[in-house]
């Protein structure tokens, strides 16, 4: 049978049609992981096992006892049982032999069955842990990380590779105890009953660990390259998925489709050749296993003609020599499969040891009652060094005010709010709230402190009524239901199939924009903040269902302080203070008169709004 080739296909199926270009999003996303630290990855790993020991130490010992009866004492059981056939004296012993025998491997199954039953607990313990460790520890990893990575291939490192070490953790310890314990109790017997078959036996030991040593080396980086392009794979089916309205739009399903295949095909040219080159292991073990009991077979036939051993320990030597290559060529196996699993493990242990958001100062202030004085002083950012995004920008909101800020896009609008908000840390300057620098303040109460109603509204796939609390969990049903009617969502909501009880699909999409928007703003009502961020809350619903959210806005700004990030200028004309921002500077600032008197930038924006574009 010819062996499946491993050159890539010069364009793809037929059925994708020409044009095919590949290499887009830097060559899958960026090149291929390798285990870095394979020993560190296990004792990692070995710190959860600890966790379990007592139940891990039972499942070693049913092991062992398994491999005790069933793969040292029966072999010797049956030589006994062919001595007394081949040598027939009184008081034959057949029928308690194969007692004996009945015994051994019914223990051996139920110690197997009990062994794999506690591995399986183990492992699925191990699992439960690691996942919510790994949850639990990416909630507080910064947005910097995720606003780098392939959402995709965050969640490859949560599924598929966790589901990997899970399969390998809960039959690897059992299979290489067992391993482990036939070739140390096999090498004992074996030695016992004739030293010379064994010097014999052992001659192709070398060789198989020689073998299987390249082999690995060979399979190694295809595993670990396998786990990384799955991992790319699945960003882009993500991507896709989330995307698919723009994808349709702007009739992209051939360009995506030409990049999938490519993908795909990398993902198969690298596991094709991990199993191939890992499958090479067992016809190598066979051909010397078989050359090892052609020379058992021969020495041990001349030893048993010249009187120098009974058959029947030939035949038991046989079994035992069978015994001990097989755990090797199970080992063998295994570490291809450790290997997989290593590459899976240290995936997962990059992202749960991902450095997190730097802890409070020591001493922090919590805001209990703040007032919503906020100051930027000189401050400077960048999301890359030699990028920098804001510059020396200084501004004050007082207590209750309104301040607007307006720009093209990529002027550093949004930058300004993933600031306030500690999302990001100055490179420059200083932000403070009530005069405190908001490092010195407790970033829980800092958030809390802080309403943000994005353009891109985030719903969960809950119903309406826990969408809503999520503002603030210990609200009551009435509570939600008030904010809802000061959001003006309290109308739809009632028609929805079950009102507020209706569960929502991912991200709200059973929902228009406006109403999504009309949710997020009633969430922000019931958390009542004194600071509050519109990030273009009305940029993308129509101008009936803009009146409703400009009315919900209204209320929910009242008293409070306001950064509204807008391009309408019904939005922003009535702001207390108007923040001009072109390239990263405050440019203009102002009332909306004040600033079209001076027929400056601003100006220029609402003579000609088309520039006044969605913030970066």
């Amino acid at each position: 049978m010819a062996k499946p080739s491993m050159a890539k296909p010069t364009q793809p199926p037929a059925h994708i049609g020409p044009g095919f270009r590949g290499g887009r999003r830097g060559q899958f996303r960026g090149q291929v992981d390798k285990a870095k630290n394979p020993m560190q990855t296990l004792r990692r790993l070995w710190d959860y096992f600890s966790k379990q020991k007592w139940l891990f130490f039972q499942a070693i010992g049913w092991t062992l006892t398994s491999t005790a009866v069933s793969q040292l004492a029966a072999p010797l059981i049956i030589g006994w049982l062919i001595n007394d056939l081949v040598d027939p004296t009184p008081g034959n012993k057949l029928v308690l032999y194969l007692l004996y025998l009945l015994g051994i491997h019914s223990l051996s199954s139920f110690s197997t069955w009990r062994s794999g039953s506690i591995m399986v607990t183990v492992s699925q313990n191990i699992i439960k842990r690691l996942r919510f460790d790994l949850f639990s520890n990416w909630q507080y990893i910064p947005i910097r990380y995720f606003d780098t990575v392939s959402h995709g291939d965050v969640m490859s490192r949560a599924t598929n590779d966790m589901e990997n070490i899970n399969n390998t953790l809960s039959t690897f310890v059992t299979q290489m105890v067992n391993s482990i314990a036939v070739i140390l109790g096999t090498l004992i017997l074996m030695l016992w009953i004739s030293p010379l078959l064994t010097i014999i036996s052992l001659a192709v030991v070398p060789v198989m660990f020689l073998v299987t040593f390249l082999i690995a080396k060979a399979t190694k980086k295809y595993f670990t390259q396998t786990q990384a392009k799955l991992g790319q794979l699945n960003g882009l089916i993500e991507e896709t998925i989330t995307g698919q309205k723009i994808v349709k739009l702007y009739t992209r399903e051939q360009i995506i489709t030409e990049e999938f295949f490519e993908m795909n095909e990398a993902l198969c040219k690298y596991s094709t050749k991990a199993q191939i080159f890992s499958g090479l292991i067992g016809p190598f073990m066979n051909v010397l296993n078989n050359v090892s009991y052609g020379l058992i077979a021969g020495a041990g036939g001349w030893m048993v003609l010249t009187g120098r051993i009974e058959l029947g320990f030939i035949v038991t030597f046989v079994m035992y020599a069978r015994q001990f290559t097989r755990p090797v060529n199970e080992m063998a196996n295994q570490f291809n499969q450790i290997q997989s699993m290593i590459a899976g493990a240290e995936r997962v242990f990059s992202l749960m040891y991902e450095p997190k958001e730097s802890p409070d100062i020591e001493n922090a202030v919590t805001l209990s009652s703040p007032e919503g004085d906020v100051k930027f002083d000189r401050v400077s950012f960048g999301y890359e060094e030699e990028k920098i995004v804001l510059q020396k920008v200084s501004f004050h909101a007082k207590p209750g005010q309104t301040i607007a800020l307006v720009g093209p896009t990529g002027a550093g609008k949004t930058t300004i709010v993933n600031l306030l908000t500690r999302f990001y840390e100055v490179n420059q300057g200083k932000i403070s709230i009530d005069d405190l620098p908001i490092q010195n303040i407790t970033r829980n109460s800092l958030r809390s402190s802080l309403g943000i109603v994005l353009q891109d509204t985030h719903l969960f796939s809950e119903n309406v009524l826990e969408n809503i609390r999520f503002g603030k969990l210990t609200a009551s049903d009435e509570q939600v239901i008030e904010a809802a009617k000061m959001a003006n969502a309290h109308q739809f909501i009632l028609k929805l199939p079950h009102g507020y009880e209706t569960v929502l699909s991912e991200d709200g999409t059973n929902l228009s924009q406006g109403q999504r928007q009309l949710i997020s703003i009633a969430r922000a009502i019931l958390a009542d903040p004194l600071i509050l961020i519109l990030d273009e809350a009305t940029s993308n619903v129509d101008t009936r269902t803009e009146v409703h959210i400009q009315e919900a806005m209204k209320r929910l700004m009242k008293n409070r302080t306001s950064l509204v990030i807008a391009h309408r200028l019904s939005t922003i004309k009535d702001a207390d203070i108007i923040l001009v921002i072109h390239q990263g500077e405050i440019i203009e600032q102002g009332t909306h008169q004040s600033l079209l008197d001076q027929k400056g930038f601003y100006w220029q924006l609402v003579l000609h709004p088309e520039t006044l574009l969605e913030s970066t």
